[in-house]
């Protein structure tokens, strides 16, 4: 019995004990994960939206640099357009307890203590889906084929954008003196004709400069078929008119009416002030202008194409052809520098002047657009703001180069508003991305 007392008390004696300090730290874990699942959605859209932003808008002026590089090397340009950018995020959270046991010896025996630690997991998947449409459809190619308006040019003509930068990138000549025109498609052997229309623009610009020319518009009245003898006009005639957008008005003799349609004529007003500066002169010069007179209208297309048979004072009218946005693009791509060893392999035609030598493109895109290159080994140059690598180089417009830095947004909008991708018919290329 002795023995057997003896023997009882050697075994160890087993506790386990619920630990206030875990507990505490369970409850600790389980509202952490409570509260940053409640967060996770704000906090998402805070730190993605930006980047997604960024992202299309960088890949986007890439697409357009590239295709302005592929078409100087009479290379075929291609776009695609993101049509849709969704993503979704799932958020996994857990909670547990984890039994731990220790032991802890005295003078009595063995004993074995147990304790609670709390576990805890929270975990966010990203499943981002970008849709692309290629731009290779028939509304596509119209629009990138389509002369940009009247309307358009004037209205870039209003806003702050320099008039020589918008006239030198969507004119193919004002009154029919050439905006080196050849410049507008695939590159030719000969030079091209820009001096004379470089010359009037800057002039014109200068006057702008100094609030001396304004582009402006007025309401003029066009008359409409032959006029009508006044007792034939009775007022069942002018509301049938008006219901047209026509009206009936009394011409000087007073026996004859004549149906007319109110139009908006665009024109250029010059202060008078502004006539003897040596600016005026050389706008006049440029362009075949009459001199002495204050405004000019602006018609697109509409004077003859023989300058020859002009009246010998001048014209009153700016008459204007304007380019489309794939011939916008072959003209700027005239700026991209050619390599040497690309320049000697031929894969750039050469433009030749009259005796035979080079000739030198930036002589027409000087002050409006210029895209560097540098060896394709390595990052981009760190001056970049833009940059494509094509044939084993890095074509670039240098954030320092505020001329080109400035055409290059503005084109960038503009293709933009002329060339938005269709969301359909037609096929599309959806990609799901497995992260950033």
């Amino acid at each position: 019995m002795t023995s057997g007392a003896a023997d009882s008390r050697r075994l160890p004696i087993i506790s386990v004990r619920p630990n206030r300090v875990s507990r505490r730290l369970a409850f600790a874990a389980a509202l952490c994960i409570a509260l940053a699942g409640c967060a996770t959605g704000p906090r998402t859209l805070s730190d993605e939206r930006l980047v997604y932003n960024e992202v299309i808008k960088k890949t986007a002026e890439q697409q357009l640099l590239l295709n302005i590089v592929r078409l100087r090397y009479a290379d075929t340009p291609s776009s695609l357009a993101v049509s849709s950018v969704a993503t979704q995020y799932e958020t996994v959270k857990s909670l547990g307890l984890l039994p731990f046991f220790g032991v802890v010896g005295n003078e009595t025996g063995a004993v074995v203590r147990g304790s609670v630690l709390p576990t805890g997991t929270l975990a966010v998947t990203e499943r981002p889906t970008v849709t692309f449409t290629p731009q290779d459809d028939q509304e596509f190619t119209r629009k990138l084929f389509t002369p940009m308006t009247l309307e358009g040019v004037l209205y870039l003509a209003k806003t702050t954008w320099p008039i020589a930068s918008v006239f030198r990138l969507w004119l193919e000549n004002l009154n029919w003196v050439s905006n080196a025109e050849t410049a507008s498609g695939p590159t030719t052997r000969d030079a091209p004709e820009y001096a004379r229309f470089l010359a009037g623009i800057d002039a014109l610009q200068t006057l702008q400069d100094r609030g001396q020319a304004v582009f402006t518009s007025e309401e003029r009245d066009e008359i409409v078929g032959s006029p009508i003898p006044a007792d034939r006009v009775d007022p069942r005639a002018m509301v049938e008119a008006a219901r047209d957008g026509l009206a009936f008005k009394a011409l000087p003799d007073g026996r004859r009416w004549a149906l007319t349609r109110t139009r908006i004529q665009p024109m250029l007003r010059v202060h008078p002030a502004a006539l003897g500066s040596a600016e005026m002169a050389a706008f006049t010069r440029a362009f075949r202008l009459r001199q002495g007179i204050t405004q000019f209208d602006i018609d697109i297309e509409k004077l003859n194409p023989f300058p020859d048979t002009y009246p010998d004072e001048g014209v009153e009218t700016l008459d204007l052809e304007t380019r489309s946005l794939l011939q916008v693009l072959y003209f700027v791509s005239k700026g991209v520098e050619v390599p040497e060893a690309h320049a000697r392999a031929g894969l750039v035609r050469p433009t030749l002047n009259e005796d035979g030598s080079p000739f030198d493109w930036r002589r027409v895109t000087e002050r409006i657009f210029r895209v560097r290159v540098a060896d394709g080994a390595g990052s981009p140059p760190p001056t970049a703001q833009v940059a494509v690598r094509y044939l084993d180089h890095w074509y670039f417009v240098d954030k320092t180069d505020h001329d080109s830095m400035s055409t290059f947004a503005l084109m960038m909008e503009l293709s933009r508003l002329e060339l938005a991708g269709k969301t359909g018919p037609g096929p599309t290329l959806t990609l799901p991305l497995s992260g950033r």
